[in-house]
């Protein structure tokens, strides 16, 4: 009787603690459920640049363009010396996979060309920062140096034509300054960002035509077109700008520096065309020199989208 009694004592043991392992399973399964989800909220690692090298500088520019360029190149005879023009002479660099570039100076009997092309592979060593968001903000530390005149709200490239037949309705309905009036502040009024030519409205100097030419004695050489003034550029690479200085300083000849920067994905690349003539009081042309410092941009933006 004793033993019927412990049995159904012992099954009842049994059971409750059957029960409670069963309880102990289901009250863990929200910790097993939470380890995915922590998991879940690691950051992923930055994307790395569209670029892991850079071209060789001296050899991206080619013959035609270098003619362009520097005129004073086929001007030189000893073919030794010709070719030692063309090739260049690349800048000192300590990192080849980084930054490289080249630079051209050729002088002829009318002025005295320089050439450099600068190349620059941006690289982030954070994780959490990709190397295009590090090239946007060394490029926007570049556009701040640059110092670009402010963008106005000026006339858009399909309605400058229209607007430049009523100059000064379209000054009092946009508020933008003539070039004399941004002249006199120290340094003539931008362009808009959004225009594709770099056109800036209508001003006074419009008329000057497309370059500066040669300056007479005395005259206001400092005023340049409006569409000519350093500006964004759009249709170069992921974002663009273009600078224009006139050197005027001292009694020498004026010398002029075309800067053309440009970024695509992780590279910046920037172009400086510089020209000082040997004669004194004349002006180097800015329209045929941003042109030309355009063209050769256009030239490396595609062979880097090749």
């Amino acid at each position: 009787m004793l033993r019927k009694a412990y049995v159904p004592g012992v099954a009842a043991l049994l059971a409750a603690l059957l029960t409670g392992c069963t309880g102990g399973s289901g009250g863990g399964t929200p910790t097993d459920d939470a380890n995915p989800g922590e998991a879940g909220t690691a950051t992923a690692a930055a994307q790395p640049g569209r670029y892991r090298t850079l071209p060789e500088p001296c050899g991206a520019v080619g013959q035609g363009t270098l003619d362009s360029l520097l005129p004073g190149i086929k001007e030189i005879t000893d073919e030794d010396q010709r070719e030692k023009a063309y090739a260049g002479e690349a800048t000192l660099t300590y990192d080849t996979d980084r930054k490289v570039g080249c630079r051209w100076k050729v002088q002829s009997a009318a002025a005295t060309d320089h050439l450099l092309v600068d190349l620059e592979r941006v690289v982030s060593y954070d994780n959490s920062v990709s190397d295009d968001s590090q090239a946007q903000d060394l490029f926007a530390a570049l556009r701040a140096a640059a110092d670009l005149p402010e963008p106005t709200g000026s006339a858009t490239a399909d309605t400058a034509e229209s607007t430049s037949k009523a100059t000064s309705e379209a000054g009092s309905k946009t508020g933008s300054k003539t070039a004399s009036e941004a002249t006199s502040e120290g340094r003539s009024t931008g362009t808009s960002k959004g225009t594709s030519d770099g056109s800036a409205g209508p001003s006074a100097a419009t008329g000057a035509g497309a370059g500066s030419g040669a300056a007479e004695p005395g005259a206001s050489s400092s005023v340049t077109p409006s569409d000519l003034q350093p500006r964004l550029l759009d249709g170069l690479g992921d974002e663009a700008f273009l600078d224009d200085e006139l050197d005027s300083s001292g009694s020498t000849a004026q010398r002029r520096t075309v800067t053309v920067a440009f970024r695509t994905s992780n590279v910046i690349v920037t172009i400086e065309y510089e020209e000082q003539p040997a004669a004194v009081g004349v002006v180097p042309d800015s329209k045929e020199m941003q042109d030309k410092a355009r063209k050769l941009a256009a030239q490396l933006a595609d062979a880097l989208a090749g």
